[in-house]
C-alpha cells in the first residue's frame, strides 16, 4: 500500500474515532489519539491529564506559524519562556510529525490536517453529524451520564473549535481546508469509513 496519511477532526458524538479505527482495520495500520496524548507527555515532561485539559483551555492568543512548527520539531517547546500550554502543543506537534514520517497511520484531532498539510500524503477529513443524533449517541453508545448531554457535546465541540483557532488562526468548519467532509447521520459510520476507503483509492489512481 502506498503512504496515506488520514487526518481526521471530528465533531464531538459524530463518532470520528470510530470511523477512524474502521478505516485503520481496513487498511492494516495504526491510529493514534489517545496513544498520541502519552507519546507528547513523554516528549515533553508534561502530564497527560495536563494535555489533555490544555485542549480545552486554548483562546485566540496564539497563531500558529511556521516559526512555531520549527521550534515545535527542535524541542523549543521545553525553552523557559514559551507559556506552558504552547509546550503541549508543539510537543504534539512534533509527535505527530515524526510518526507522519514512519509511514502510513490515522490521526485523530490535534490540528493534524494543519500541521500535516505540506505532506502529499495527507488526507484531511471532517466528520460531522446532527446535533441530535451526536447527542443520542453519547447517550447510548458512549453511555455518557452527564446530565445535559446537549450542553456537554456543544461545550465540546466549541473548545475544539477554539484550540484550532487558536493554533492555526483559521476556522474549523472552513470546509476548504479538508478533503472530505462526512456527515455520519446520512451516512453512517460504516458508511463514512468506507468512503474515505473509496477517495483512497481514487487519489491513488490519479496518480
Amino acid at each position: 500500500m502506498e503512504k496515506i496519511i488520514v487526518a481526521i477532526s471530528r465533531e464531538f458524538g459524530s463518532g470520528g474515532r470510530l470511523v477512524g479505527e474502521i478505516v485503520a482495520k481496513k487498511l492494516g495500520i495504526q491510529q493514534f489519539d489517545r496513544s498520541l496524548i502519552e507519546l507528547a507527555a513523554e516528549k515533553s515532561g508534561l502530564s497527560t491529564e495536563f494535555i489533555e485539559k490544555s485542549e480545552e483551555q486554548a483562546t485566540s492568543s496564539f497563531l500558529f506559524s511556521l516559526a512555531a512548527s520549527a521550534q515545535a520539531q527542535s524541542g523549543y517547546f521545553m525553552h523557559y519562556d514559551t507559556p506552558i500550554t504552547d509546550k503541549a502543543f508543539f510537543a504534539q506537534s512534533a509527535v505527530i510529525k515524526e510518526l507522519a514520517a514512519k509511514g502510513s497511520c490515522v490521526i485523530l484531532g490535534r490540528c493534524a490536517g494543519f500541521i500535516l498539510k505540506e505532506s502529499s500524503d495527507l488526507l484531511s477529513i471532517m466528520i460531522r453529524g446532527d446535533l441530535e443524533d451526536r447527542i443520542r449517541r453519547c447517550r447510548d453508545e458512549y453511555k455518557l451520564e452527564d446530565q445535559d448531554i446537549k450542553n456537554l457535546v456543544i461545550k465540546r465541540d466549541k473548545a475544539r473549535a477554539n484550540y484550532h483557532k487558536h493554533y492555526t488562526s483559521e476556522s474549523w468548519y472552513d470546509t476548504r481546508a479538508y478533503n472530505l467532509v462526512l456527515d455520519t447521520t446520512y451516512m453512517g459510520i460504516e458508511g463514512a469509513a468506507d468512503a474515505i476507503i473509496a477517495a483512497i483509492e481514487a487519489h491513488k489512481n490519479l496518480r
